[in-house]
């Protein structure tokens, strides 16, 4: 068994409130916990009126206190988006307050629009240039060496927080592996470039002498039936479908099926997208994972169920505690 772990968009389903959005999060982390599960990690996000996990750092804090054993984490903070000593001092707080169970996944993306992203730090552009000296200069403010440096981050110099590359292209695999960190792939909306980065990251990391540690996202949602679990990502598709004709809007109540809500280029494109998705039955889905962590050779999976009803996301943790248990 590889560990397995969960990632929150915090998005809020049509009829609910933000305040409500997140109290689901903190049951679905409580559950997470409950099940196993390695992490739990929030994505930065601004300027979408559904997606609440704009302020991760605060978010993470909030959860971690609100459970007991699993790792919090964010998946990731948008880098150009903030000074490196800023992050540092969130992250090296968060990590004092809750001892080895912080994590720092780092995205090089704003995470938003390009008018958001200069709104949030007007040397945005300068930052995503500067990202990979930024994330060493992060490192270097949570750790010991910095104790002699003019400025130094309180709390968090010694912290020595674990810091990840997430990535959905090559890019970032070049870069993780410069720096001998660990590797997180977007393959739940980014599939097409993860076995060329994987093999880049990997390739590289060994050249060095260090071992890779991979890990991949996917779309997961288990159902009794096939037929119900089809129902319920309904709601997944109809949320990129309102990407692509740029109606961004809440989570949708899962409907029978797609059939007439999709054009077949649309569905073609969507489907392309959401290639790494497993839905169906615990034995169905159990069978597809297996395959999917034996061919990537992973050494975690990390999950993500945006689905409309609580319920649905619960019961998918569990099933897939139990699938990772049994594999």
């Amino acid at each position: 068994m590889i560990p397995y772990s969960f990632l929150d968009l915090a998005v809020v389903s049509e009829g609910d409130t933000i305040a409500q959005t997140l109290d689901k999060s903190v049951k679905t982390a409580q559950a997470a916990d409950k099940n196993g599960f390695e992490r739990y990690w929030f994505a930065e996000h601004h300027n979408i009126k559904s997606v609440t996990s704009s302020a991760t750092s605060v978010l993470i804090g909030h959860i971690a206190g609100k459970t007991e054993r699993i790792r919090v984490g964010s998946g990731g903070v948008m880098l150009p988006n903030h000074s490196p000593l800023v992050i540092a001092e969130h992250f090296g707080t968060l990590a004092t307050l809750y001892p080895n169970r912080i994590d720092l996944g780092l995205g090089r993306a704003p995470g938003t629009d390009q008018i958001t992203a200069r709104a949030l730090n007007p040397n945005f552009i300068e930052n995503v240039q500067k990202f990979p000296s930024n994330v060493r200069q992060l490192q270097k403010y949570m750790s010991e060496s910095n104790a002699n440096a003019i400025v130094r981050a309180f709390p968090g110099e010694g912290t020595d927080v674990p810091v990840w590359i997430l990535g959905s292209s090559t890019d970032s695999a070049y870069l993780s592996s410069e720096l001998g960190l660990p590797y997180a792939f977007a393959s739940h909306f980014a599939p097409t470039q993860m076995k060329a980065a994987f093999d880049i990251y990997e390739n590289n990391m060994l050249a060095k002498g260090k071992k890779p540690y991979k890990m991949a996202a996917v779309n997961v949602v288990i159902a009794d039936s096939n037929e119900e679990a089809h129902s319920i990502s309904t709601t997944i598709y109809r949320m990129f479908l309102g990407l692509i004709r740029n109606q961004r809007g809440y989570l949708q109540a899962p409907i029978p099926s797609m059939d007439g809500h999709w054009s077949r280029e649309e569905e073609a494109h969507i489907k392309k997208v959401l290639k790494y998705s497993f839905v169906g039955t615990k034995e169905k889905v159990k069978q597809e994972l297996a395959q999917f962590i034996q061919e990537f050779e992973l050494d975690e999976l990390m999950i993500t169920v945006p689905v409309y009803h609580l319920k649905d996301k619960l019961f998918t943790i569990e099933k897939l505690a139990e699938i990772m248990k049994e594999l």
